[in-house]
Formats: structure tokens, sequence, C-alpha cells
């Protein structure tokens, strides 16, 4: 061999194993990089004439596991799903309160209720207080406040849900963008045998990270492509980048609601036209989706009943009532016409008092004898010292003529509709709480402001009351005992959002709503972290079997700068050898 060759060969090996420790380097301060894999730079010999020749670098690659790889990237969109539903439910449950706090009272909505019932067997002991009287108004008003608090947040909630899925769209666009660049340059270095171990890092974090948003499937072309589909296969990543798009909803309240076929409050996530958010199981936005379409309603729905039944209840028993002074008029909350249908029977009372409670006149009117509101209207009419009418909104308005006496109801044997209300009830008139929902139910404003203004009396339904007598006494506890009774009673809910039917008091019922947010909020904590188990060991066996091992990596630095240290001697010998020739050249010419 010559010393040409010999150089040549020392010259190859010293490259070689310093491409082999940059790549060693490079390992060792890529360690901590997250998706990033061990690099190995493989030599190869180099063959000339049938003669060695030195050596080359022919490929710097890493081994990924594609099984592994598979599970990961599941693994990380059931994780996305547990941790937006762990976080979301967790918040839910805030809402609501605790169940119990340090002096064992506790500010759930089911400790508030029962706050109420409190406040109202108080009253029913000494139903002509004042002060009793402001805290059965308050304490009704704290828990109607607080069926609007937390329907406000759940709407909140909502909206946050709305916004994020936005979020998590561009996110996943940007990703689907980075993994088409990626393929590119991918094949361009491979079409140049130039290494593609770290591109294909690159895009196997953004392949991981597309499907912590939304569940994916993938697969790799021979031409080293990557293409990614949607879990029913709708083309991501293929030849070009299919991006999605969403236009998040600018208010959110209890009626937004998504829906496959337009109009919608929420607008679908579009993939080439087409929607495609049922197709969305897993992942961050598979789990919004169904916080904001089917969780948090479901939830609303449980409310709703509550602030509905709670409604009609309380005021089924308010319109029995009259409160002492009377008002001097009374304005229903129903929606009627002159020509609205009367179908009613029994008997109802209208009478007219003086600040004291004393008769000035009355009539009982037999509601069979009117076919209409508007008949029943002019009956009305007909009584001394009434005058009503249907005000521009539709409601009944019955008011006394002397604005120093007031109006007072008693419903006695009255029946109206299929549901066979009392009189007052039916047209509202004596409403105690107001509203459609738990949005937006309220204590009337004129008795949350002025709490004597609360029903606490009944007009005498005793025959023929005589003129001056006194048929409204503030000191009756009649009302105050029934409304006690109905809060604390049992009401019939039906099956709503996933909460079962049930007989029991509001309290109670508000305390099953609670423990079932609870309950959710518990499951979804524990799903979190099996899910997070479940990544931590893909996650760990893929760093394990392709990340980097340090102590390896460093012994073979070390290896590697042994290696290139003999070449450099051995370059610096055969320098010596070819200077002592050129040496004994000079000297056998001289």
């Amino acid at each position: 061999m010559s010393i040409n060759s010999a150089a040549y060969i020392a010259i190859s090996g010293m490259l070689a194993t310093q491409v082999q420790m940059e790549v060693a380097s490079a390992n060792i301060s890529n360690a901590d990089t997250v998706g990033y894999t061990d690099k190995t730079a493989q030599q190869v010999a180099v063959v000339s004439g049938g003669a060695g020749a030195g050596t080359a670098i022919s490929d710097i690659s890493s081994t990924v596991d594609k099984a592994l790889l598979s599970s990961l990237v599941g693994s990380n969109s059931g994780l996305g799903a547990a941790n937006i539903s762990n976080n979301y439910l967790d918040q839910l449950q805030s809402l609501f309160g605790s169940v119990s706090g340090s002096d064992g009272s506790g500010t759930s909505l089911g400790n508030t209720l029962a706050s109420l019932e409190s406040a109202v067997s108080s009253l029913a002991g000494s139903p002509g207080s004042a002060s009793l009287q402001a805290n059965a108004v308050g304490a009704l008003n704290d828990a109607l406040s607080q069926l609007n608090e937390t329907s406000s947040g759940i709407q909140t909630l909502r909206n946050n849900a709305n916004q994020d899925i936005a979020t998590s769209v561009n996110d996943v666009n940007t990703q689907l963008q980075l993994i088409g660049n990626l393929n590119v340059q991918i094949q361009q270095a491979t079409a140049t045998n130039q290494p593609t171990g770290d591109l294909q890092d690159q895009r196997n974090t953004a392949l991981e990270d597309v499907a912590s948003q939304m569940d994916v499937s993938y697969f790799t072309t021979s031409s080293g492509s990557l293409q990614v589909y949607t879990s029913s296969g709708q083309a991501l990543v293929d030849s070009s980048v299919h991006q999605l798009s969403y236009t998040p909803a600018a208010n959110v309240s209890a009626s937004t609601s998504y829906s496959a076929t337009p109009p919608s409050g929420f607008s679908g996530i579009m993939l080439n036209g087409m929607d495609i958010t049922s197709q969305i199981q897993s992942g961050n936005i598979g789990a919004l989706v169904t916080l904001r379409d089917t969780t948090l309603p479901n939830t609303q729905s449980q409310l709703d009943q509550l602030a509905d039944q709670l409604k009609d209840s309380v005021n089924a028993v308010s319109n029995q009532g009259a409160s002492v002074p009377p008002p001097a008029s009374l304005t229903g909350t129903a929606a009627v016409t002159a020509a609205t249908p009367l179908s009613a029977s029994g008997t109802a009372r209208i009478a007219v008092t003086d600040q004291s409670g004393n008769l000035v006149s009355y009539q009982d009117l037999n509601l069979s004898n009117y076919a209409t509101v508007g008949d029943l209207v002019t009956a009305m009419n007909g009584i001394s010292g009434v005058s009503a009418s249907i005000n521009s909104s539709g409601n009944v308005v019955i008011a006394s003529t002397n604005t120093s006496n007031g109006i007072a109801i008693n419903e006695m044997s009255s029946s109206v509709g299929a549901n066979g209300q009392g009189l007052s009830d039916w047209l509202g008139l004596n409403d105690l709480v107001t509203g459609t929902g738990a949005s937006d139910i309220a204590v009337r404003g004129d008795i949350l402001n002025n709490p004597s203004l609360l029903q606490t009396s009944t007009l005498d339904a005793s025959a023929s009351p005589a003129v001056g007598s006194q048929v409204l006494s503030a000191g009756s506890a009649t009302v105050a005992n029934n409304l006690y009774d109905t809060l604390t009673g049992s009401t019939t809910f039906s099956d709503v959002g996933g909460l079962g039917s049930a007989s029991t008091s509001f309290a109670d019922y508000a305390a099953n709503i609670v423990g079932g947010v609870a309950a959710n909020a518990s499951q979804a904590s524990s799903d979190y972290t099996n899910k997070q188990t479940a990544q931590s060991y893909f996650s760990d066996t893929m760093s394990s079997e392709s990340g980097v091992n340090l102590d390896q990596e460093t012994a073979r630095l070390s290896s590697l700068q042994n290696q290139y240290t003999a070449s450099a001697e051995l370059i610096q010998v055969l320098n010596q050898m070819f200077s002592s020739l050129m040496t004994a050249i000079q000297t056998a010419t001289a």
C-alpha cells in the first residue's frame, strides 16, 4: 500500500469520525428536547479497484418503532380529551359552591334552598313580622340569584369551549401545514442522499400535536411522505394540506346550539366544504364539542327544570294570598288577548278593601259564565270600585278606582285550563317569582324592593261578608305554611339532562344536581389520571427505545475522540514517513 493510499484512508476515517462525533454531541445537547430521537451516523467502507480505500458516512438515521409511535399518537388524543374534560368539569363543579364549609353550612345551591326553607318556617311562626318577611324575601332572592349566577357560569364555560375550539382548530392547521412542509423537505433530502432524521422528528412531533387536538389516522408512503386523515377517512394531509375552518359564535346563551342542519347558533367545523364536527370524537376538540353541546347543556336543562318548577310552585301558593295593605292594582304576567278562550269553572272572589283590610266591595265570579278573557274583564269592570283591562303587553290589570283602596283576590274553587290552575295563578296576578328559566328567574321587583308586599294574608272566603268587616289579616299563617310545605314537600321532576326522574324537595333535587356534577368531575379526574399514566408509559417507552441515553452517548463520544486522535497520529506518522522518503531521495540524487 502506498503512503498516499494510507494517508487517504486515515483522512477519510478521521472525517467520518468527526461526523460521528458531531452526531453524538448533537444527541447529548438535544437529550431533553421533546420529540428528539437518538441519531446514528452509519459508517461504511469505501472500496476502489477491489481494495479498501477508506470509510464514509452513508446516512444519519434514527430508529422509531412504528407500532409504538401509533400507540403514542392514540394516547395523545385520549389524554387531550381527558385533560379538557377534567379542567372544565372541575370549573363546573366550583360554580355550584361547596357542600359544607368550616362552619358546617356550605354554599351549594342545596344549602341555599335549605336556608330559604328555614326563613319561610320562621315567617310562618309570625307572618306579620316585617323583619321575617324581609328575611324570607332575601333568602328567596339569594336562591334565585344563585340559579342566575350558576346558569351564567355554565354559558361562560360554553363560550370558553366555543373559543377554545377556534384556538385548537388554528393549532391543528399550523401543525398540518408544518407536516406538509416537512414532507417536501424530507422528499428532497432523500432524493439528494441527505439525512432526514431531524426532519422526521419534527414531523412526528407535529403529528402528536395534531393528535392531541383531534383523533386522526396516518401512514407513511414509500416516498417518505406522511399522510394524515380524520378518523373517518377525510384527508388532512395527502399531496396537499387540507385545513379546517371554524367561526366561533359571537354570543352564547342557553338557547345557543349546534345543529348539523342550519340555521344554528354554532357553526360546524368544516373540512373541504364538509361539516366534520360529529366525526371528531377525541382530542381537545372532541372533548370541547361534547362539553359545549352535551355536558354543559345537560346541566343547564337540570337547572332550568329546577327553576321552572320552583317558580310555578311558589307562584301557585303566592296567588292564593294577598298582601296587607293590599296594592292599588294587580298586573298579571300571562300574555292574553280579549279573544283568548277561558276554559274555566268554579268561583273566584275579587274584593276592594281599605289599607287596613276592611271590605269596601266584592263580587264572586262564576267562571263558567265567561267564554273568553274579554268576557271576564268585562265582568270585573262591573264590580263596584274596580277597573279591569288588558294592557299593551297583553296582561290583565285589575285596579281600584280609588287609589286609597287596594285589590285582593281569593281563588276559591276556580279551575282554569288543562292544569286546573286557580284564576289568579293562571293570569299571574299575584306572582312572587318571574322569569323563564334559571338564567332570569327572579323575585318580583316590587316585592324585592318592598318585602311588605309579600302575600302572607288570605282574603276571607266566607259567604256574604259585610262591608266594613275585616277580610284581610296580617296575622294569617296559611300562605307561609303552604309555601313551606311546597318547598319541603315532594315535587315531581322529570328525567332531564341525564338526571333521573324524582319526587323530592327542591333542596334535595338541587343536591342531586350538585351530586351529579361532582360525580362527573370525579370521574373526569380519574379518567385524566388513567390517560396520563397510559400516555406517560408510551412516551417513556418511546424515549427509552428511541431517545438519547446520555451515558451511552458520553461513552461513545469519548471513544470517538480516541479514534479521532489515533487517526490524527497516523496521519502525523505518514507525514514523517513521507518527509523521510523525500529526504532520502534528495540525498541519493545529490
